[in-house]
């Protein structure tokens, strides 16, 4: 174990090590970090491509033509082997490389303290005496022994096994102290530890030195693995057809068998795991690009099947910077102005501003809000040049790097805000009314109190929650009226679109007998207004996902009133059916909400109902993408199909639960992911088409060229030439197609829906005829008319392959995806050259055509181009008239993505 000799854990400096000896540290200790695997060797990758079935295929081929001499093919099959592993391993590699970044992105941080200021910094950079802050929902970052706690429990499950949660009450002075461990999870409390141990001298460096794991393929993969099984199967008994109508016909059994091989080879795609590996890893990066950091791959696939989006409203469909802008006491009503966080800004009271000694129930209010927080503010001037970090690393902060940042809840950043701004001093406040107990904030008690001693002896209880659960007679001394009043204003204030927080103290001569209830007795101070702004795009965010057939959600922990404004104002619901739209979670609780998928807001929610709610939409037949910030969100995020996490104010645990991680905590990267999962699965589907297509078209022309008079329509050079050329460049490039321009028009594909479903199997085979008919053509006319008939065959096939790859784009007619135009240009350039050249003539076994049979060899790829432009525009058109155009979803009760319209979506 790495312990530190040179800080003693017993009495660590409270400022925490200095940014210069946490550098020497790490320096000198390595990252916190526990081995990662060792890197593939290039021979193992190497191998793992030569394994693949269809490459052992060839690789017999190869012994085959070097026993007969046949040294010519030999070296052309070595040549597509060589080319076809190369692009295996590249793309293995990029897409390894992809994930490894994604990885880093998403890596968990910690709160360190260092230098006297509070930091976020990759938990990577946790070093041995760094002094670690804890709160609700954090991974503990490295092995540490506990200075201070505050009601901290901790699940160790990861470590122990042991499902309930462990206390770690401080002893009695001279006694040993209680240690955590990485990767153990706070799930209450708070607490501050010095670290002893890092990486893999840690509890989990330990373990993970102990396993190993192997990435696993997504469903996508596995999908298409056994879709390539079958219909490898199927080329081969076709080509075994080809091989005995070749040697009924008197041909020379050597060569029919390596045409059949050949043919087999050139009719799959046996690009196309890496095709798929690669779009997915290249999909995830530039979702990261986007702000939406994927966190494990079978997300991307996932995204484009996505009918629902259950979003919290703070920070994701708000600015999440909040803002207290009005004040409620007794005896009467203020005004905060001023913007972010900075201490800039005043206290008003009908036009006049006030000051710490001119409203002492203001003052009372304010100082018992500060009091009772965890938050802290980071002025700009702490650069980030000390700890390497950017504004958009840490957790917590918003806003740019100019501004003053939160480190913490933003709601108790905004109380402290209010504080500053009537001229309070929280660091003054804190020495004068030490804190000496706590009862944390829970979802389910939706209040927290703190007790702090008075300067002239004697305790002060303070509490601050939801106006439902702080103002009852439970908690309370205040009469009846004054409750009613409150209520009243609170009501007032939530109608406005305002969160309400509800703050009352007590004041006590000596703790509760017996540790009894602190939270009752209290007298009320006021109420607190606090606004979050709707970000200036949420609107049209929820007006995208209706376009695409997306049902937004809402649930928030906020009062009804608050929920219902800010959904009319962003269109989740309509104007004219808000009330009925709108539920809580007490009529959750009490079975009266009835059927969950109805309302599209849910107020007064807790992270456990968020489960129901999920549970309630995927029962339903849909697609759930969930989002949460809180450690009790673990469950619903992984129930959800897509969990969302909050990059910026999400718990650690959240994040680490989460399928995708908004680094901008934004409801449009969410909607942004979707399109790119779309994307990503509509350009497998191309590449399918493309593909198969053409390996089609070559076992028909093989298949039916005998019988009209072509003994052998092409060699077994050509075959493979034709296959490299046109599955090299041009299929990999048709992976990084943009997005077409009606992708987020188009309902959401059912996750069910095979890869050939919704009508790509017919188009396959159509595609496949008329590039076959197009090569059978001009190889019946040229061989009518004494031309060289196979080289025409030969050109024809390819070229109009390549025109069915042109016309394959999501955006024709514009420079979009140049790899594509330059990759099909050289495809069509190698394929004239292996007329005209002769080192290729003689590899290839052509001629040289006369320049009006290549014109008219070019100008056949025109058909396929044509064809497949027309099948596109079909196609569309039969989409539109099924309904497959998605209108804007409204709030009315008929929601697309249920079982029936699913049916239709998929063309059955």
């Amino acid at each position: 174990m790495v312990r530190d000799e040179e800080a003693p854990v017993a009495a660590p400096p409270a400022a925490g090590l200095s940014v210069a000896e946490a550098a020497a540290r790490l320096e000198r200790y390595g990252p916190n970090i526990v081995s990662t695997a060792r890197p593939t060797p290039l021979w193992h990758r190497i191998g793992t491509q030569l394994r693949d079935p269809l490459i052992l295929v060839l690789l017999v081929a190869i012994a085959l033509t070097i026993a007969t001499g046949d040294y010519l093919d030999t070296s052309i099959i070595s040549f597509v082997v060589v080319v076809n592993t190369a692009v295996g391993v590249t793309q293995e590699v990029r897409a390894e490389r992809a994930v490894l970044a994604l990885r880093e992105l998403s890596a968990p941080g910690a709160r360190v303290v260092r230098g006297g200021e509070e930091r976020h910094v990759p938990s990577s950079e946790v070093v041995p005496g760094d002094l670690v802050l804890l709160g609700e929902g954090d991974i503990v970052p490295a092995d540490g022994e506990l200075l201070e706690e505050a009601a901290l429990l901790v699940d160790e499950s990861s470590l122990t096994g042991e499902a309930e949660p462990v206390g770690k009450p401080l002893p009695a002075d001279g006694e040993q102290r209680p240690v955590v461990s990485a990767g153990t999870v706070v799930v209450r409390g708070r607490a501050r530890f010095v670290v002893t141990a890092t990486g893999a001298d840690s509890a989990t460096g330990r373990i993970a030195a102990l396993m190993t794991t192997k990435p696993a393929a997504t469903p996508l993969q596995r999908r298409l693995a056994a879709f390539g099984r079958v219909l490898a199967a199927v080329a081969v008994v076709l080509c075994l057809v080809v091989l005995v109508i070749g040697l009924l016909r008197g041909q020379d059994p050597e060569l029919m068998a390596v045409t059949a091989i050949s043919l087999v080879v050139a009719a799959v795609p046996e690009s196309l795991p890496a095709v798929v590996t690669l779009g997915l890893a290249l999909g995830a990066r530039r979702m990261a690009e986007r702000n939406a950091i994927v966190r494990r791959l079978p997300a991307v696939e996932t995204l484009g099947s996505v009918t629902v989006i259950a979003t919290d409203k703070t920070g994701t469909l708000t600015e999440g910077r909040m803002s207290a802008q009005r004040l409620w006491t007794r005896h009467g009503t203020a005004a905060v102005s001023g913007t972010g966080y900075a201490p800039e800004g005043r206290v008003e009271r009908e036009d006049t501003e006030l000051r710490p000694d001119t409203a002492p129930d203001v003052t009372e209010l304010l100082t018992a809000a500060v009091l009772c927080n965890d938050a802290a503010l980071q002025a700009p001037d702490v650069t980030d040049g000390e700890d390497g970090r950017s504004g958009e690393a840490r957790s917590s902060a918003q806003g740019d790097e100019a501004d003053w940042h939160a480190l913490g809840d933003p709601t108790e950043a905004a109380l402290l805000t209010a504080g500053a701004r009537l001229g309070l001093d929280r660091e003054a406040l804190a020495r004068e009314w030490p804190r000496t107990e706590e009862v944390p904030f829970t979802s389910d008690r939706a209040r927290m109190t703190t007790v702090h001693r008075r300067p002239g002896g004697g305790l002060r209880v303070v509490c601050k929650g939801a106006p439902e659960v702080v103002l009852v007679p439970e908690v309370l001394a205040d009469g009846a009226g004054t409750l009613a009043e409150a209520a009243e204003a609170a009501g007032q204030l939530a109608g406005e679109g305002y969160r309400v927080l509800a703050v009352a103290v007590a004041d006590r001569a000596e703790p509760p007998e017996d540790g009894g209830d602190w939270e009752s007795g209290l007298n009320l101070l006021g109420l607190i207004g606090i606004l979050d702004p709707p970000r200036e795009a949420a609107a049209e965010t929820v007006a995208a996902c209706r376009r695409a057939g997306i049902i937004p959600v809402l649930i928030t922990g906020d009062h009804p009133l608050t929920a219902g404004v800010v959904a009319r104002r962003l269109g989740v619901v309509e104007a004219a059916d808000a009330a009925e739209e709108v539920t809580t979670g007490d009529r959750i609780r009490d079975g009266s909400a009835g059927d969950l998928t109805r309302p599209r807001v849910f107020a007064r929610t807790s992270p456990e109902q968020k489960l129901d709610i999920v549970q309630a939409w995927r029962g339903a037949g849909h697609v759930v993408a969930m989002t949460g910030d809180g450690v009790n969100d673990g469950p619903a995020l992984h129930r959800a199909d897509i969990g969302v996490a909050m990059g910026r104010r999400g718990t650690e645990v959240a994040r680490q639960a989460a399928d995708l991680v908004l680094a901008d905590d934004d409801l449009g990267t969410v909607v942004a992911a979707v399109e790119e999962g779309r994307r990503v699965y509509a350009n497998v589907r191309r590449f399918l088409l493309y593909g198969l297509a053409g390996g089609a078209a070559e076992i028909l022309v093989m298949l039916f060229g005998p019988f009209l008079g072509m003994p052998l329509p092409l060699l077994p050079a050509q075959i493979l030439w034709i296959n490299l050329l046109t599955h090299g460049l041009p299929g990999v490039a048709l992976g990084a197609e943009p997005v077409a321009p009606d992708t987020m028009r188009q309902p959401p594909r059912p996750p069910e829906e095979s890869v050939l479903g919704a009508g790509l199997w017919p188009r396959i085979l159509a595609m496949g005829l008329v590039i076959a008919g197009a090569s059978l053509g001009v190889g019946i006319w040229a061989h009518e008319t004494g031309r060289p008939w196979q080289t025409m065959v030969f050109l024809v096939l390819g070229a109009t392959q390549l025109g069915v790859g042109l016309a394959s784009r999501a955006r024709p007619g514009t420079f979009t995806n140049p790899f594509l135009l330059v990759g099909i240009a050289a495809a069509l350039a190698l394929q004239i050259a292996g007329v005209y050249l002769p080192p290729l003539q003689k590899l290839l076994g052509t001629e040289a055509l006369s320049a009006g049979d290549l014109l008219i060899g070019c100008a056949l790829s025109a058909v396929g181009y044509a064809a497949m432009r027309l099948q596109v525009r079909l196609s569309a058109r039969a989409g539109r008239s099924a309904g497959e155009e998605v209108p804007e979803v409204t709030g009315d009760r008929e929601t697309p993505g249920v079982p029936e319209d699913r049916e239709r979506a998929a063309g059955r």
